[in-house]
């Protein structure tokens, strides 16, 4: 007895010994050609990929038509990946529900009953739930099916056959667009107006050597399914259609309303009584989801972000119905739309890239005018395919009725044969000159045939055959003949989506906005009086209204007053430190004062050794005077001292052991500078020769032998120095000529006029 092995084969033996690197690549280029010929990017000849194709093919399989019933999604889903597309049926019906939604194809290909998801991003029902069939559209994209016009190609196992494409003549890869990312490159295309398609087309077939500034003036852009506003101009839209790329700024469309003259604009303002009024939102830019949008919009709110918004509310019905109620009637309707604009998904931008796959499944970014000359080229060949398969039809059945008409004409000796011979075929085809197929057609005829008006009809059809032969065959000759036949299906097939239908009305105007408003964030902020405090110990706080700057405010034990000043809450406060660094906080966003406020240090990243020596309001254009310790210095513009981030913004340069000691503010009358040392020399300079920087160490203001700098301040020569009187009188004293310590930058200076303070202060 022989043994038998049975012996697992050792799995090792399969392995192939081959470089990793050209594996790899091999099998990822066959990966990369599939998803981009077979998956993610349109044919331009029908606007479908794969699986869109798959489905309507199954749904007319399955004789989903506009006039028929309903049949469930399932049903559908199971067909597809059953005999065409053998992939998850969770993407096959994903595909599907956005063939059916109005808000993501301008001209739906099909119609859905049951939930099918909505503008807020909510799912679509489950596929045992909904039910679908077939739209007008989709039926007009597939018409010629059956008249020979496209190849068929077998499907994934051998069992059936689907078309390779649609020979229809609705242009639905502009109509529709398309979007997918495939590997190494993607595709994004808008829908676009059916109208202005089929114009711009039958442009084209009447002067194929328009410019593309010709097509423009008919093909506007896109037209998408949820409205909105194209604020680009018509130079940048006609940029991106002229080289298949390009990004257009789309915008959502305020309601219309009603101006104070009684005209009607879309300005989205709704007036209510009192004065009050508010913004109405009725068309959202494409692909936005409105749930986002409104969220977007109450994280702005709770951010105070967008300080000039109270509320936002959806009011939607069917339409779309978005309210933003403004903080006050005050607040600047238009300041409001730009803000909305700026800083949420009101305004996005769609990418066009009209990257399509040709007749030879080659992709490419193809320009308007060369992709409307394509899809020509294709319908012409199509209208060709059809007319070549018609006249097939056509001389079939004229050699079919030539036997019918001898039949009749030797009637009685037809049914002789056919009654006395055994094999009547050959004898008749013999005696008849009879091919195959007639003697066959004759045998089949039915009794109830055998009648003499027969004949007339016979004859009638032929004639009609003949006629329609003669104008085919012209047809097929006369390329003329095949642009002119196009055009005038091109105008039958526009009537079904012109203008004045609910389907073809455009819904996306192209409107070029106006310049963008400049405006900053103070702009939004409501303005009203606030006093600012700051407390030894850097705690800050803004109590509302001006109270008196002598008032006695309370403080943490320990703590007390350092600095109090009059603001509006528009205002920007300049801090300045020891260090050299200056620091900008919005009086809007100071804490209450109904405690002791909060740490400085929590709002800013100031260093913990670092002392605040200066607390400014922000004025534009103005200069402030910034001196060290040691005496050096410089003039600084305010616009350079203000930082955009909590680290703040270095200005002075210090060495270690040289503190920032002076800031303050250089009004424009002035014309010198004054700099007393701790050695109690007084000297005085023009201004001019006080050197203007954003940043550096300055400048030498006063030399000293002893000690460094007590103070500086400005002056305007003429009226002198002035100085506070000690003592509770609160009397100023004024020396009013100083010409005597007037000297050059950089001096040692002299003793200062009798009566100047004892701490070497100007105030």
């Amino acid at each position: 007895m022989t043994d038998i092995d049975t012996t697992e084969p050792d799995p090792f033996d399969a392995i192939v010994d081959a470089p990793f690197d050209s594996a790899l690549s091999e099998r990822y280029l066959v990966y990369a050609l599939s998803t981009i010929t077979a998956r993610s990017l349109p044919d331009l000849r029908d606007g479908l990929k794969p699986v869109h194709r798959r489905l309507l093919w199954a749904m007319r399989q399955l004789k989903l038509d506009p006039g028929q019933a309903f049949k469930k999604s399932a049903r559908v889903v199971g067909d597809v990946i059953g005999k065409y597309h053998p992939h998850g049926d969770a993407s096959v019906y994903d595909a599907m529900v956005r063939l059916a939604q109005d808000f993501s194809l301008r001209y739906p290909l099909v119609e859905g009953q049951g939930n099918f998801g909505n503008i807020d991003g909510d799912n679509a029902a489950a596929y045992r739930y909904t039910e679908a069939r077939l739209t007008k559209t989709a039926i007009q994209l597939m018409a010629g099916l059956d008249e020979g016009t496209v190849n068929f190609i077998p499907t994934y196992n051998g069992e059936e056959e689907e078309p390779e494409i649609f020979p229809g003549l609705f242009p639905n890869l502009l109509a529709n667009g398309s979007s997918g990312i495939a590997v190494g490159m993607a595709t994004n295309i808008p829908s676009h107006n059916v109208a202005e398609i089929i114009d711009a087309t039958l442009l084209l077939i009447d002067n194929p050597h328009a410019e593309h500034e010709q097509l423009m003036e008919l093909f506007h852009g896109p037209d998408f399914p949820t409205g909105g506003i194209v604020v680009d101009s018509p130079a940048v839209i006609s940029a991106a259609y002229a080289s298949g790329k390009g990004a257009l700024r789309v915008r959502g469309r305020f309601s219309i309303g009603r101006n104070p003259d009684g005209s009607w604009e879309e300005t989205g303002i709704e007036k209510l009584g009192g004065g009050q009024w508010q913004l109405v939102i009725s068309e959202i830019p494409y692909m936005l989801q409105k749930g986002k949008l409104i969220e977007q919009v109450a994280q702005l709110i709770a951010d105070k972000k967008l300080p000039i918004l109270e509320d936002v509310r959806d009011e939607s019905d069917e339409q779309i119905r978005l309210v933003f109620v403004p903080k006050s009637r005050n607040v600047d309707p238009e300041l409001l739309k730009e803000s909305l604009y700026r800083l949420t998904d009101l305004e996005g931008r769609f990418g066009l890239n009209l990257n399509v796959l040709d007749e030879t499944r080659t992709p490419g970014v193809l320009s308007l005018k060369l992709m409307l000359q394509e899809w020509v080229k294709s319908q012409i060949d199509i209208l060709v395919r059809r007319s070549q398969h018609r006249l097939e039809k056509i001389a079939n059945r004229l050699e079919l009725l030539g036997g019918y008409i001898i039949a009749y004409l030797n009637l009685d000796r037809i049914i002789e044969i056919i009654r006395t011979e055994d094999e009547p075929k050959p004898v008749m085809m013999a005696e008849f000159e009879l091919t195959d197929r007639q003697a066959e057609a004759i045998l089949n005829m039915r009794l109830r045939s055998l009648r003499k008006l027969e004949e007339m009809e016979l004859r009638r059809e032929r004639d009609d055959l003949l006629a329609e032969q003669e104008e085919l065959q012209k047809l097929l000759d006369s390329p003329a003949r095949q642009r002119t036949r196009l055009k005038r299906d091109l105008a039958n097939l526009r009537k079904d989506y012109a203008e004045d239908t609910a389907l073809g009305r455009r819904r996306t105007t192209i409107a070029e906005a106006a310049p963008t408003v400049e405006f900053s964030m103070d702009a939004m902020i409501e303005k009203a009086p606030v006093t600012v405090i700051l407390s030894a110990k850097g705690w800050v706080r803004g109590a509302s209204g001006h109270e008196p700057l002598d008032k006695e405010f309370k403080f943490k034990e320990g703590d007390g007053p350092a600095f109090a000043l009059h603001a509006q809450t528009t205002d920007k406060l300049l801090i300045a430190c020891d260090n050299g660094r200056f620091y900008t906080l919005g009086c809007d966003k100071l804490p209450s004062a109904r405690g002791f406020g909060e740490p400085v240090r929590t709002m800013l990243d100031i260093d913990a050794d670092a002392q605040i020596i200066a607390l400014l309001i922000y004025k534009p254009k103005a200069q402030l005077l910034l001196a060290s310790s040691v005496g050096r210095g410089f003039a600084a513009e305010t616009d350079e001292l203000l930082a955009e981030t909590r680290k703040g913004r270095g200005v002075m340069t210090t060495k270690p052991g040289v503190k920032l000691a002076v800031v303050r503010e250089i009004p424009p009358e002035h014309d010198h500078v004054a700099v007393v040392g701790d050695n109690r020399k007084l000297v005085l300079f023009s201004l001019e020769e006080l050197p203007v920087l954003a940043k550096g160490q300055g400048v030498a203001l006063q030399r000293y032998r002893d000690g460094g700098l007590a103070d500086a301040t400005t002056l305007k020569l003429e009226d002198g120095l002035s100085w506070k009187m000690g003592g509770e009188s609160g009397r100023t004293r004024t020396e009013s000529d100083m010409r005597m310590w007037k000297v050059a930058r950089g001096a040692a200076g002299r003793m200062p006029p009798t009566g100047f303070p004892r701490d070497n202060k100007f105030d």
